[in-house]
Formats: structure tokens, sequence, C-alpha cells
């Protein structure tokens, strides 16, 4: 709805449940490819995957992130921490509010990360709708690592020092890592 101010309405909120379909697809369990290991060893989806999914649960266009505070800048030694908060707006619904956050190390990384702080804040609004639910789940995380990921020692190639990280078995090791 056009007339509603998402940075304050709630409208929507908890009203009714999406249909079965949506339902469905939005709990799809994740196909292994999709998912990426951090080098310290937390799975993740990529934000354009989130994206994809909600395109066909609800269509494109259907679905938007309104943003619902400013955008908060907190400089720090290097860089600083960009945080905004977003909610989910789907059929012209609110269904989701949460908090994305991005580092930035230079003044001129801010509009770079005022994008990374929305796309965080898509995959937290994601995670009320239960996509991807299973990578908050011990057990699958714990399967997922070991028939899918190592933890291996490498060289941090700016320090020459060893470090131990994680991937994926199928991928090779990048720089900044040897």
């Amino acid at each position: 709805d056009s007339t509603k101010n998402w940075s304050e309405s709630f409208h929507g909120l908890g009203n009714e449940p999406f249909s079965k379909e949506s339902q469905e697809t939005l709990y799809t369990e994740l196909p292994d490819d999709d998912i990426e290991i951090t080098p310290d060893g937390l799975l993740y989806l990529p934000e354009i995957k989130y994206r994809r999914i909600l395109n066909r649960a609800f269509g494109a266009g259907a679905w938007g992130l309104a943003p619902r505070s400013e955008t908060l800048i907190q400089m720090q030694e290097f860089g600083g921490l960009l945080t905004r908060e977003y909610g989910l707006v789907i059929h012209g619904r609110l269904v989701s509010i949460a908090r994305g956050e991005q580092t930035f190390f230079k003044e001129q990384g801010i509009p770079t990360a005022t994008e990374g702080c929305k796309s965080n804040a898509l995959m937290r609004c994601c995670k009320d709708l239960g996509i991807a639910s299973e990578l908050w789940d011990p057990r699958f995380i714990k399967k997922f690592k070991k028939k899918n990921c190592e933890n291996i020692f490498v060289e941090y190639v700016p320090t020459k020092k060893k470090k131990k990280i994680w991937k994926r078995k199928d991928e090779e090791v990048e720089y900044p890592f040897k």
C-alpha cells in the first residue's frame, strides 16, 4: 500500500499465513551446492539466493525492503560500522524487521557498505520466514561440515603466518590464503 509509512507501520504483521505453495517454496531444503562457508566456519547462503527464493515464492515485485531507521555510522580507528533497520514487506504486509550491519574500511566504501547492510537485513528477515533455517540447526551444521567441508592449515599471504581455515572440499584455497 503506497499510503503506508513503513518506517513506522506494523500493518499486516502476523495477520495470516502465506499460501501453502509459498510456504513450501520458503521451506524447501537447500541444495548442498548453494551453501557456502566462511574461513572461520560459519555456514551461509549468498544473499542473491534469498532474493531468488522470495521471487519464486511471491513473484518479482511482490516484496521489498523498507527502511525503518536512519543509517547509523560508527567510525572506528580503521573504517567503521554502518547499521540500519529494515522491514520486509510482502504483498503489502510487514512480515519481518531486522537491523542490517556492514563494516567498511574507508569513507569511500560507505555506498558499498550501505548495500551490504541492506543485504544483511534481508538475510535476517528471511530467517523469520524459515528460509535456510537449517543453517541455524546444530545437527545440520555438523553433518554438512563433515560431508562437504574441511578445516585446513594455510598461509595467510600478507603476513606469511600459518592459520587454520574452513573451506568447501570442492573448492580451492583462494587469496589471501595459500
